[in-house]
């Protein structure tokens, strides 16, 4: 078997961990100890938000490590979101209260302004559509390098790095977005990338929703799979995404957990078994972020 390459080339040359660690939903008092044994089971790139307030927490996690002399600053690469004006958009009847609306191509210039600073490596974009993503593109400077979809406050969402994020998982597996960014030489980060399993337990303790959610890892063709390659249905999950070339930052606490997440180098998904997998798609996205259609970059109004 072929070795794999465990990084993505970004368009500023430089590279990114192809599997990090996502630190969304987990709970404060577990996130250093799950930081510190990421980086021991062979982690290098940490994923985090402004909206997550948990910055705080991975910082001291990562200070240990190097006060150890573990690791050096420069060997972590660490994802952050900031918010437009670092601030949550008030509710009133579950529906954000829109006060104002964010230039996208001014939010991009300051994005530059950081990177001419000195105070990130790179830049991306979090939830944009490829109509925000052309937009962008053309007027920038300094090129997104990456996209990445996630649960936030507000849209759209702008990364202090190269990248691109979404959602992205067997059954909404964004083949044409993945395609559009591909052409324009943005990477892709997929949040999400096992489903979210604990999302519908998220969902009623902070705002009381009782929703059904299909549970991806007990899909019967990715248990089939993972069986007969003797691994994981999140392997197999994660497998074939990073067999795509799409980044992936799957979320957990649980040392086994963190450390199976990793362990998806050793192995290739056949062409009949990605096939298999390609053919899942439900087109479902499991992030609804109800409340927020009215806001003026709401980017899920198109298909992509």
């Amino acid at each position: 078997m072929a070795s794999f390459p465990h990084y993505v080339k970004l368009n500023n040359g430089a590279h990114m961990p192809i599997i990090g660690l996502g630190t969304f939903q987990v709970k404060a008092g577990e996130l250093e100890a799950a930081v510190e044994t990421a980086i021991e089971y062979g982690y290098r790139h940490i994923d985090t938000a402004w909206a997550y307030t948990n910055e705080k927490d991975i910082g001291n996690a990562l200070k240990r490590v190097f006060d150890a002399g573990k690791l050096k600053r420069e060997d972590i690469f660490v994802v952050s979101k900031p918010t437009d004006g670092n601030a949550v958009f008030p509710r009133k009847d579950g529906k954000l209260v829109i006060d104002y609306e964010a230039d996208l191509v001014d939010t991009w210039k300051g994005m530059e302004d950081a990177v001419d600073a000195g105070m990130t490596k790179a830049i991306g974009l979090s939830n944009f559509n490829s109509e925000q993503i052309k937009r962008i593109y053309e007027n920038a400077r300094i090129k997104p390098a990456n996209l990445q979809s996630k649960r936030v406050t507000s849209f759209p969402h702008f990364m202090l790095l190269p990248i691109f994020t979404v959602e992205c998982h067997a059954y909404f597996p964004q083949f044409k977005l993945f395609e559009f960014c591909k052409e324009l030489n943005i990477t892709f980060t997929a949040y999400g990338p096992l489903g979210n399993p604990s999302l519908s337990r998220f969902l009623k303790e902070t705002e009381g929703i009782d929703a059904v959610l299909p549970n991806l890892l007990k899909d019967t063709s990715i248990q089939a799979i993972a069986e007969r390659n003797q691994k994981t249905p999140a392997q197999i999950l994660l497998r074939w995404l990073i067999q795509r070339g799409i980044i992936v930052i799957p979320k957990s606490s649980k040392p086994i957990r963190i450390k199976e997440n990793f362990e998806i180098f050793d192995f290739n998904l056949s062409e009949e078994e990605v096939n298999q997998i390609n053919a899942l798609d439900k087109n479902i996205r499991l992030f609804k972020y109800d409340g927020m259609e009215d806001h003026p970059n709401f980017p899920f109004k198109i298909p992509f």
